[in-house]
């Protein structure tokens, strides 16, 4: 799953060059590394929050925090993004006008999409897999427990032990 703090941590860094980029009258133009990270970073947010609402067992079983705790924390980014995202509307409507925030929302979607056919999937395969693996090593220790037992059982009752 992305990280929800480090996603965070990216989008807040993105947008202070940006804010800052503005107030010392950069063009748009010239701050298009800055708005890829933040929006990267809002992808990898929503994509954090839509992993924590389908969380793996293993997960459910085995997380630091509690999916509870986890689901608060994606929610204060998100308000935060949202924060962010209207005040860079604000900013750019301001400086460059209407369209050159609808392009910029066009480029986002695309961003996002690009994120969810490669990173976002190949992550979710990564995970399917190492699921597989781990139920079918569980699996076959299981069948060892159970073998193991029977074969206890067994010669207990044939050489009465």
């Amino acid at each position: 799953m992305p990280d929800p703090i480090t996603a965070m941590a990216t989008a807040s860094a993105a947008f202070s060059a940006l804010k800052k980029g503005f107030q010392v009258g950069r063009d748009i133009e010239t701050m298009v590394g800055d708005l890829s990270r933040w929006m990267s970073a809002l992808s990898d947010i929503e994509q954090a929050e839509k992993e924590a609402k389908n969380p793996p067992i293993f997960k459910k079983l085995f997380a630091g925090k509690s999916i509870e705790q986890e689901a608060l924390e994606i929610v204060m980014h998100k308000k935060q993004m949202q924060d962010q995202r209207d005040q860079l509307r604000q900013l750019i409507q301001f400086t460059c006008g209407e369209s050159v925030w609808q392009d910029l929302l066009r480029q986002e979607a695309q961003i996002r999409k690009q994120r969810q056919e490669t990173i976002y999937a190949q992550r979710a395969r990564r995970k399917k897999f190492i699921t597989i693996v781990i139920m079918t090593i569980l699996m076959i220790l299981g069948l060892f427990v159970i073998v193991g037992i029977g074969a206890i059982v067994w010669l207990g009752i044939n050489n009465k032990i």
